[in-house]
This record gives C-alpha cells, structure tokens and sequence, in this order.
C-alpha cells in the first residue's frame, strides 16, 4: 500500500515572541489527501515547538514516498498502513554463479549424490538427492563476526540468540539524501538503544550488477562510534560494504566489531519496513573457526 510525505516550505510565529522559517521540509502523512491543516499539526510536532501561534504554509506538494518516521506521525508507533505479509525476507537469494561483490568468485552448486544414482542404494521407488556447495563465506547477504577483523574476537559460535534473533529495528532511510556517508548528524534523532539499525539506502538495487560498487553508501567513523555510545545491538546495510572502500583503515568494522557488535551486509527489501516497529532476524550456522558466513535475514512485522 502506498505511503505518503508533504514537502513543503513553513513560516511559524511563535506567542511569546521571534519566529521560525524552513524550506523544503518532509513530514510523513497518512494519505494523499492530507489537509494543509493536517501537514502544519505534523510539522509542529515533528519538531516538538512550544509556544507555537500561526503556521503557514506555502509550496504544498504531496509525494509517494516510503515514511521515515516522523515524530507523531501515521508510521511514529511502528505500524504500517494497509495489508502487509507478516514476515519480509530480507537476504538476497543464493544462486550458482551469482555476484556478490566482483573480486569474490561466485558459489558452485552442485550434487554430491544424485536421485539416479541412489536408487541402488535404497527400495524400489526410493530416492534421494544430496547437494553441494562451494562458495566464499561472504556471499549473498551475510553476518561480520569480530573474528573477521580481529585475530582474538569471536567467530560464528560467540553470538547468542538474543543477539541475533527478534530485535528491535529501527529503518535509517537515507537513499534521497544526496550523500553517501551516513555520518552521526543523519542518526541523532534516533533511539537507537537495544536495537538493529538498519541502513536503507537503495543500493540493492544494483545488487549482482558492476554498478553496486560504484558510489556506494557507507557508514563513517563518527556515525559507527556515535551507534556504539548510544547502545545498538546490530547494525545493517543494504549497500556493498558497510565502509567506505576507498578507506583501507575499515573504520566502520573496526569500531563495530571491536564492540563486538554484529553487522549485516547486502541487506535487501528495507523499503517494505516500516520505520520502527519491525523486530530483525539474522542468523548464520554456528560454523567453529569461521568469520562471517550467509545469513537468512527477515523482519516480523508488528
């Protein structure tokens, strides 16, 4: 079901004196035909203004737009308008020969027993098919243990359910702010304690393409550290590499990890999720001696 915001340019007088003036500022807005009386209570509590007198409000226009959240907003409690699945996968599918990122090789599906072959093991009219795989562990949309980046930090085995498993999330959407490092201004506004942050910036969809590498977005150090103070249980992209790859120090993982907090790489699908609300899922095998390894990531949607 489509979701809506209000662009729009605001003069506010405020009763005890002095005024307030922006241009171009985004609420969300439960629909399409939102009043502009409707827009100017949303703004005003977007922003939480006290002693605010007149509003008004000029360049009005309405736009389909997936909601980011707006403090007293249709999507401020989490729940999502319309009809909605229950659960969204948010892990890219698997598949022989596929690209995660173009210096990785691509994972070779194949059969270790084939059903033909193991009719002359079992009864008449039985059969079995055994699979292989061989793939690099960073493939698809997989998890960042500390074991990555750091020789003595965990592997795969280190992380407990609750780490992993129904957090909370919260949706940083940032794939129409013109900028491709999220850095701690774009994340202040947040609650961010206990929960999955997880970074919406549409480069999904150049996934598998040479494309996705290029001009990708990416955490900065100040927005890792800024995460890290304020208490994040797990922090996620949709985008080739949680850092910057022209940076070789890596700060983003080695903030991250050095906290030995989880990251997710080539997220998919994150504009499906309401801007909180959802509870996050991402869990690999608990592989002994392994780093990172593919993960089946999804939301429960509330």
């Amino acid at each position: 079901m489509a979701s809506y915001r209000a662009r729009f340019d605001a003069t506010v007088s405020f009763t005890n004196g002095g005024g307030l003036q922006v241009q171009g500022f985004l609420v969300d807005v439960p629909a399409a035909e939102v009043t502009p009386a409707q827009v100017g209570e949303l703004f005003l509590d977007s922003l939480g203004l006290l002693m605010a007198g007149d509003v008004e409000l000029t360049n009005l226009e309405i736009v389909e737009a997936a909601h980011k959240g707006t403090r007293g907003g249709p999507s401020a409690d989490g729940r999502p308008s319309g009809d909605r699945p229950t659960y969204v996968e948010l892990s890219h599918v698997i598949r022989d020969g596929m690209v995660t990122l173009p210096n990785l090789p691509g994972p070779e599906l194949g059969l270790q027993l084939s059903r033909e072959a193991s009719r002359e093991l079992y009864a008449p009219g039985t059969e079995f098919e055994i699979g292989r795989i061989s793939m690099v562990a960073n493939t698809g949309t997989y998890l960042d243990s500390p074991n990555h980046r750091y020789p003595d930090g965990h592997d795969l085995t280190g992380y407990p359910l609750d780490r992993l498993v129904d957090l909370p999330a919260i949706v940083v959407r940032v794939e129409d702010s013109g900028r491709l490092g999220i850095d701690a201004a774009a994340l202040a506004t947040y609650e961010v304690q206990g929960k999955a942050v997880l970074l919406h910036t549409g480069d999904d969809a150049r996934f598998g393409t040479p494309q996705y590498v290029e001009n990708a977005h990416f955490l900065t150090r100040d927005g890792a550290q800024w995460l890290i103070d304020n208490g994040v249980a797990l922090v996620g992209i949709d985008a080739a590499n949680i850092d910057d790859m022209t940076d070789g120090t890596r700060p983003a993982h080695t903030l991250l990890l050095g906290a030995g907090l989880p990251i997710v790489e080539h997220l998919t699908s994150l504009a499906q999720l309401p801007p909180t609300g959802a509870l996050f899922t991402a869990t690999p095998p608990r592989i002994e001696g392994l780093a990172t390894f593919p993960v089946r990531a999804y939301a429960k949607l509330p």
